[in-house]
């Protein structure tokens, strides 16, 4: 089943340099990138995206992650394929980079713990956002792109099958 999922690279990956190399394990394995834009979050913008985090979480942790995520830029996209959102998670790896299995984008790029996070009163850098589900996949989308940013193609693979 053909999906879409958003997929946000945090601050920390936009620091350190790693857009292309996330972008490119992404299409690697047959990903489209049919949406993609660098916003600075406001404050607003990063509110609705974590709108109930703080009722999971906490306030603390909803305060530390609204810092983080509007402390640089953050490279927003939407992502096209199949089962993407069940897929792009897998690729992503677990929340806490130190748990994240080698191979996944943060077991590979990431080592912090959240303990480490804590100690230190901030949030935990994991480079990469990606939808949960396919709802919530489509509420994102629609809050991080208007509908006329996003894009219908045909890759090479489409465009060649017989």
């Amino acid at each position: 089943m053909i999906e879409r999922s958003l997929v946000l690279l945090k601050p920390d990956a936009i620091k350190r340099g790693l857009s292309g190399r996330i972008i490119q394990r992404f299409e690697d394995v047959g990903f489209k990138v049919v949406g993609a834009k660098m916003v600075w979050v406001d404050e607003n913008l990063a509110r609705q995206h974590y709108f109930d985090l703080g009722e999971r979480r906490g306030e603390k942790v909803l305060q530390v992650m609204l810092k983080f995520i509007t402390s640089g830029p953050v490279l927003a996209l939407c992502l096209e394929g199949i089962n993407a959102v069940e897929n792009i998670r897998k690729m992503v790896g677990a929340t806490e980079p130190r748990g994240a299995q080698p191979g996944t984008i943060r077991g590979d790029f990431a080592h912090i713990s959240f303990a480490d996070a804590d100690q230190q009163d901030k949030a935990i850098e994991n480079l990469i956002h990606a939808s949960g589900n396919v709802q919530e996949a489509q509420k994102e989308i629609t809050l991080w792109f208007k509908p006329q940013e996003l894009h219908s193609y045909k890759s090479v693979h489409e465009a060649h099958t017989f």
